[in-house]
């Protein structure tokens, strides 16, 4: 699944050219996506200018006057750029038309993705009023994060991937910035200390960060906005390494599942 820095990659990628952009009109090929695709979007988007590309998690938001589309990639989707004369492909579900000219495709496989039309406060939608704060932002820090694992006896591992807690920092980057910052993915939340508050949260910051910058981790269907692959898992320290040696002390790399997901870690570094 497109985890933050993929959507982040695929907001950038967008952005230049959807941002300023009217919608000359929305093509619906297929709507029964995770949730059905409101028909008002074909009727109220065209005609609007697209104002901003923004993210919420792992939701991207297409604002203009009259509303915004809220776009979730699911499991296999992506967007891409297209000239309106290039043929829809048999997963090509969705065209915003711009400017007669380009289009805004959504690609989605499996048909797990949501386009949504809000109308109103978008932050109130139920999808997203109870997300808690951004990774990347001040409102995420050492004394945020402390105060949210101190009665959690959860694993760690699961309460940094509860998007209530903070969102984005789903399966693979949880893995890597638990070894960037020494912590065992297994220990109970509440028993992090305040110094580990500390470095794991710069962890999760650093680790998102270089993702995004690198483009994203190629998973099996990410592709950016130009339909180019991410490269971070090129970089990948832990995450699906099992029994090769660790990068720092050289001792086998364990796998073990942990809330259904699977954890990677080293048993020397992390404590």
């Amino acid at each position: 699944m497109p985890e933050l820095p993929e959507v982040e990659t695929t907001r950038r990628g967008i952005a230049r050219f959807v941002e300023g952009a009217v919608v000359s009109e929305v093509v619906l090929r297929k709507r029964a996506l995770r949730y059905p695709i409101p028909r008002k979007v074909t009727t109220e988007l065209p005609g609007e200018m697209i104002r901003a590309v923004e993210r919420r998690g792992k939701y991207l938001l297409l604002r203009s006057d009259a509303g915004t589309v809220m776009i979730h990639l699911g499991m296999s989707g992506s967007l891409r750029i297209v000239e309106t004369t290039v043929a829809p492909e048999k997963h090509d579900h969705v065209d915003i038309v711009l400017d007669d000219v380009i289009a805004l495709r959504l690609r989605d496989p499996r048909r797990f993705g949501a386009v949504l039309w809000l109308k109103g406060d978008v932050a109130a939608h139920p999808l997203l009023k109870d997300l808690g704060p951004e990774p990347l932002s001040r409102a995420f820090d050492a004394e945020y994060l402390q105060h949210k694992l101190a009665r959690r006896k959860a694993a760690i591992k699961t309460v940094i991937m509860d998007s209530k807690v903070v969102v984005g920092v789903g399966n693979i980057y949880a893995s890597e910035a638990l070894f960037m910052s020494h912590v065992l993915p297994t220990r109970p939340a509440s028993s992090l200390t305040a110094e580990e508050c500390v470095a794991l949260a710069a962890a999760i910051k650093k680790v998102l960060k270089a993702s995004i910058k690198q483009g994203g981790t190629t998973l099996r269907d990410f592709v950016d906005g130009s339909g180019k692959p991410g490269y971070f898992a090129q970089k990948l320290t832990v995450y699906g390494r099992a029994d090769e040696p660790c990068r720092i002390c050289a001792t086998p790399i364990e796998q073990l599942v942990l809330a259904q997901r699977a954890t990677y870690f080293c048993r020397r570094c992390q404590q």
